[in-house]
């Protein structure tokens, strides 16, 4: 089947290839040189994150979920597409997520991209993100059954509510990962006047479980604020922990808000079922923890949370009773 399934997220970008019914994910970053020189992109660029000199950019073309720069994110989906496809790239449809609680204009700009990397796009469908995600979570979104789906990626949290194969209620907030790794450079900062770079606090942020499970602190390279010098540091576990608190209630609270506004019928399936956390920093240790513990609600965490919309999406295109998820907003 010639058809392709995309996920953009603002930290990895995931490819479903209908061809051979495989999945792709690289980090969504790019590496300019000088104006307008490719320089590196994916997994490569996000290598030189944070290392690169001052004549080379390195830059993902997604904000707060949504194209921030829609030329960079076209070259890196061509170069994607032409890896994909060893150089030989032949028409093919193209199936996008897209969050729900964004404008129609934000909602288009996904569509246009596809239309205009140069991917020779038969069609371009667009999926609703929500609705990919339960779906990749093994959920059958097309029945009256009420679902409460909570994506947390890099940027955002998507709270959706759904039923009868579409969304009830949603509400996109701007608390992800990003700030998770914001929060925990703030207090290394603050308690051991220590500077370190996001993807160390990303690797403290990720390994907190295994360290929490072995009694560990976490060993940290930065620079020290008195000194000027790099230095190693063992950093509390226990602090980074606290750190994120703050970031966590934030997102129960908005989970809260959403179940008060739900409908009483939908809200008893969702007290059956609980709650369906996903994305790629769904996983952060104590944040199901304390989901479950303020919500009274039982919390599914996929295995694989960062693959549930791509998955989600692999479904309605190979599985005819899912095709009418996706639909074209196409005016021309």
């Amino acid at each position: 089947m010639n058809a392709f399934g995309i996920d953009i997220g603002t930290g990895n970008i995931k490819i479903y290839n209908g061809n051979n019914d495989s999945f792709f994910m690289e980090k969504n970053m790019i590496a300019i040189e000088g104006k307008n020189n490719l320089f590196a992109y994916g997994d490569s660029a996000f290598e030189m994150y944070e290392k690169a000199p001052d004549n080379i950019t390195i830059s993902s073309p997604l904000c707060n979920g949504v194209i921030a720069d829609i030329g960079n994110m076209q070259v890196l989906l061509k170069n994607f597409i032409n890896d994909l496809f060893k150089g030989n790239v032949k028409p093919a449809d193209y199936y996008i997520a897209v969050p729900t609680d964004v404008t129609e204009v934000e909602k288009r700009a996904f569509y246009e991209l596809i239309k205009d990397s140069g991917v020779k796009a038969k069609r371009v469908l667009v999926v609703e993100k929500a609705i990919a995600d339960g779906l990749g979570m093994d959920i059958d979104v097309k029945t009256s059954q009420g679902v409460l789906v909570v994506d947390v990626g890099y940027d955002t949290t998507e709270i959706s509510i759904l039923s009868l194969g579409g969304i009830v209620v949603s509400r996109l907030i701007k608390i992800g990962g990003n700030k998770f790794d914001e929060a925990i450079k703030s207090a290394v900062r603050k308690e051991y006047n220590l500077v370190i770079g996001n993807k160390t606090a990303e690797k403290i942020k990720y390994s907190l479980k295994e360290l929490r499970a072995d009694g560990r602190d976490a060993v940290v390279y930065g620079r020290n604020i008195v000194t000027g010098l790099p230095v190693e540091k063992t950093v509390d576990s226990k602090l980074v922990t606290d750190a994120l608190q703050d970031n966590f209630q934030s997102i129960v609270d908005n989970v809260k808000q959403i179940l008060e506004r739900t409908p009483p019928e939908l809200g008893a399936d969702i007290y059956k079922h609980g709650i369906y956390l996903s994305g790629g920093a769904a996983g952060v240790d104590g944040l199901s923890e304390l989901m479950e513990e303020q919500t009274g609600l039982s919390v599914n965490l996929y295995e694989e949370p960062m693959a549930c919309v791509i998955k989600g999406i692999s479904q309605i295109i190979k599985n005819d009773k899912y095709n009418s998820l996706a639909y074209s907003i196409d005016n021309n």
